[in-house]
């Protein structure tokens, strides 16, 4: 955390504890201790936790569009950076085995609470899905691009709640290498007909 202020220090300690104990059960004493700061300068940044949930969540909607457009630089082959979100699962397969999707356990929880962050927090899920259906568009499935979107969303989530719940990292692997089949399958009769951009 060297070189960051105060206020992106919390955001940062809050961000990880909302994903490992949940909003709920993270208090401000959590994340004062987790950033090792007094409650007086912590109110200075911050007067209530859904402020810092506003900026949690604003956070993750940053760093989420950062990686997308990370992985468009990187790809050039829209099924390849179709692959780049699958391949979050493994990537991230210690800390999902250990707390599920973070962005998946957040809107089950602010849901469950009928918290008015719910939507913001659901903005996560619509922007992977209009970015998971424009690399179908460009993988030549028009009519059926937003279809595959959320069917790849749901496979990301289901994988991720059940590798929670089961702790198997195996599970993980296996349903990812399938999903690779299913996304080749997709290809074969169009990749060769597109230019990709």
């Amino acid at each position: 955390m060297n070189g960051k202020t105060t206020r992106e220090q919390i955001i940062e300690a809050a961000d990880r504890l909302f994903y490992q104990q949940g909003f709920e059960h993270t208090s401000f004493a959590d994340i004062s201790q987790a950033v090792n700061i007094s409650r007086g300068n912590f109110y200075y940044h911050f007067k209530s936790k859904d402020e810092i949930l506003d900026a949690v969540i604003k956070l993750r909607f940053l760093r989420t569009q950062t990686l997308l457009n990370t992985w468009e630089k990187h790809n050039q082959h829209p099924l390849e950076r179709i692959r780049s979100f699958v391949n979050i699962l493994i990537m991230n397969q210690n800390k999902i085995i250990s707390y599920g999707c973070p962005v998946g356990t957040l809107c089950s929880e602010l849901n469950k609470l009928n918290h008015s962050a719910e939507a913001d927090a659901n903005k996560l899920f619509d922007l992977f899905r209009q970015w998971l259906g424009q690399q179908f568009i460009l993988l030549g499935h028009v009519d059926t691009a937003d279809e595959l979107a959320l069917h790849v969303l749901a496979f990301s989530q289901g994988v991720a709640t059940l590798a929670n719940a089961f702790s198997d990292e195996i599970f993980v692997q296996r349903e990812v290498n399938n999903m690779g089949k299913w996304l080749d399958s997709l290809t074969i009769e169009t990749q060769h007909n597109h230019i990709f951009v």
